[in-house]
């Protein structure tokens, strides 16, 4: 193997191992992101302990300390099988079975999906100055679409700003040597998929969330970083992905036609498969 080859596997291996470093972080912010439209954000455990900070595993540490359940405080939202146990045994007690479970999306789950994520960028990318952008951004696009699958929500701190990072990293990137793209255009692919999404939640509202739109704000940022043909093929895997979705699950008679579906995973999905195209072909 060349150098160049041995340089590549280089750079895969490290935005991989990037990308599990900054997965296994994800799983606390998912948790207190995870709440439905209206409701704050979460900021204690389901046995009400305090949850400080955004970052970090998906377990209480005064759970997993096995602390005495707050005044008032429910059971976690997840459901934790009871261990197996020997006959004659006593049941276990709440408390033992709640006791350092975990309150978020697995930590492994997301390690892996991110590194999954930034590893394919890399690949595709190679050297050039945004896939420092593109790794940047990943994690927080498996973020939001652990949150949107489990409570079918995008939430406004991190729609909202993705759009912003999105445009000033790639500013940043255009002034470097050897970047591939155009930040003007970048700035029309913004405008191109926020709008057209806008005019399908105008259009639906019940089929299409505003949170649906605001993403495709910053999904247009990176996928008009590599042009026109990128920003459309990216929005087009992006609803192919969600119709097979849909109709897997009418089919397997899990929903109705008229169901919704979390459509925040096959966005970024689709943009990530934009993405991917359109750096090999830059």
């Amino acid at each position: 193997m060349d150098a160049a080859g041995v340089s590549t596997q280089a750079l895969v291996l490290a935005a991989g191992l990037w990308g599990a470093a900054a997965g296994s972080l994800l799983p606390r912010a998912a948790y207190r992101f995870a709440v439905p439209a209206g409701e704050p954000w979460r900021e204690r455990c389901g046995r009400g302990h305090p949850v400080r900070g955004w970052l970090g595993p998906a377990r209480c540490g005064r759970c997993a300390a096995g602390a005495v359940p707050q005044p008032g405080a429910t059971r976690p939202p997840v459901e934790v099988p009871a261990p197996m146990s020997a006959p004659g045994a006593t049941a276990p007690t709440e408390a033992q079975e709640t006791a350092g479970a975990p309150y978020s999306p697995s930590a492994a789950l997301l390690a892996v999906t991110t590194a999954l994520a930034c590893a394919a960028l890399a690949a595709a990318t190679g050297t050039r100055p945004e896939l420092g952008v593109w790794l940047l951004l990943a994690p927080v696009w498996v973020l939001l679409a652990a949150v949107d699958v489990r409570v079918r929500r995008l939430p406004d701190p991190l729609t909202l700003p993705l759009a912003a990072a999105g445009l000033g990293l790639l500013a940043l990137a255009a002034l470097l040597p050897e970047h591939a793209g155009d930040w003007f255009t970048a700035l029309y692919g913004v405008l191109a998929l926020g709008g057209g999404y806008l005019v399908l939640f105008l259009v639906n509202p019940s089929g299409m969330g505003f949170g649906d739109v605001k993403l495709a704000l910053g999904m247009g940022a990176v996928l008009g970083w590599y042009g026109w043909p990128a920003l459309l093929l990216g929005a087009f895997a992006g609803f192919l992905l969600g119709a097979l979705y849909g109709g897997a699950l009418v089919l397997a008679r899990r929903a109705g036609r008229g169901t919704a579906i979390p459509f925040g995973p096959f966005l970024i999905a689709g943009a990530i498969a934009g993405l991917l195209i359109g750096a090999y072909a830059a």
